[in-house]
């Protein structure tokens, strides 16, 4: 599995981000020099979830007998802007017409556009594939595609969740439109654990309003950061050896939300050089970049107050203060005692989808650790997912 340091510590940011009279230009990641990631010129014209371009990619030598196809498509961004983004599908070389389709949101720590998931797939580290095959593979020997969005985005927005909800729903509806996939009637699952989490579900929770005609047969979430607010009032001010995916987590949004969330104008000397360190970095550099630093070392003044349209962005971030319910059974894991995001924001979530009549199944791991639980959930997020599939009726333990 990739590192799995979620990006919630980001609410210690959010005081920073105080506004200022001219706000400076967020850095964007560098341009991805493959053409094919660009938005078209009429990219307007489209709707969301509108095919713009396929292209078939070479063979993984991990993945035995599959296709692979790179998608890109219309989605929307923070701002209802229209923006491109990209899915990657895994495919059975024979697979049925019409067989199951799984989004899967792997966790992508990264600000720069080859930390991107289409990328890494054909990074030159054979880690990755060490950790991802074998449940890759699971799923593809038993003929499911996987979809596997960059639901970072184009700007490579670390830290937007909600974003990351909508790409996911939106990549589902143009795999979903490609006809030599043969998936237009399949049966969708979602899945994703911390980061990928937070896309998964988000994208469960919207799917009724943002993409009402998908028919989605469950969704397994684990290690959800449920609200960005509260880990706020948990992390505070101390300093964190994970500080630079705080940090860049906070440069994501505001790359997804310049006006509103101006970041850089609040940092000093320091947090500026950190800044353009982390640009264009992945996970490993971002960690080296700010261990061991909290945001009264990269800020411009220890007198911070917060700031309502900063708050406001990472409130729009926070699932357990967005309203919508699932409209698809749900299978949720976590530590009871996760050291790392507050669980009582995962139970109050849940409360509520079951309240409103979601069929949920909670599983806790017992295990005081984030990472842990990670790999102790899958098996039984993968059982639950294959009798959705198949068509059994949800369980649900509300």
């Amino acid at each position: 599995m990739r590192i799995r340091v979620p990006i919630a510590i980001i609410g210690a940011l959010m005081v920073v981000a105080a506004s200022g009279s001219a706000a400076a230009q967020p850095l964007l990641p560098a341009p991805d020099p493959d053409p094919f990631y660009a938005a078209p010129a009429d990219i307007a014209d489209h709707q969301p979830g509108d095919v713009l371009a396929v292209r078939s990619m070479p063979a993984l030598a991990s993945f035995p007998d599959t296709d692979v196809t790179l998608i890109k498509f219309r989605s929307t961004s923070s701002e209802d802007r229209p923006i491109a983004a990209t899915t990657t599908v895994l495919s059975p070389h024979n697979r049925r017409p019409d067989a199951p389709l799984l989004s899967l949101q792997e966790i992508i720590n990264g600000l720069g556009a080859q930390c991107a998931i289409s990328r890494e797939l054909y990074t030159t580290d054979p880690n990755l594939m060490i950790r991802e095959a074998p449940a890759w593979n699971f799923m593809l020997q038993r003929g499911w595609s996987v979809a596997l969005p960059d639901h970072l985005g184009p700007r490579v927005a670390y830290g937007a969740a909600r974003l990351g909800g909508q790409i996911t729903l939106d990549g589902i509806r143009a795999v979903q439109r490609v006809p030599e996939l043969n998936l237009e009637h399949s049966p969708v699952g979602l899945a994703g654990y911390s980061g990928g989490g937070m896309a998964t579900a988000w994208a469960a929770a919207m799917a009724a309003t943002y993409a009402p005609e998908l028919h989605i047969a469950g969704a397994a979430m684990g290690g959800v950061p449920m609200n960005l607010v509260s880990m706020l009032e948990t992390l505070g001010m101390n300093r964190h050896p994970a500080f630079g995916l705080a940090l860049a987590a906070g440069l994501g949004l505001e790359r997804e939300y310049p006006d509103r969330f101006p970041l850089t104008d609040q940092l000093n000397d320091r947090g500026l050089a950190i800044r353009d360190r982390l640009v264009n970095s992945c996970t490993n550099d971002i960690l080296a970049a700010g261990a061991g630093q909290g945001a009264l070392d990269i800020a411009k003044t220890t007198v911070m107050t917060e700031d309502p349209q900063a708050r406001s962005v990472v409130e729009e971030n926070s699932l357990e203060l967005y309203s919508g319910i699932p409209n698809m059974p749900v299978f949720e894991w976590h530590s009871p005692i996760d050291g790392l995001i507050p669980v009582d924001a995962i139970t109050d979530t849940i409360h509520r989808y079951c309240a409103a009549g979601a069929k949920v199944m909670s599983q806790l791991e017992p295990v005081p650790d984030h990472l842990t639980a990670a790999v102790l959930g899958v098996p039984s997020a993968l059982m639950w997912l294959d009798a959705r599939m198949r068509g059994e009726p949800a369980p649900s333990n509300c």
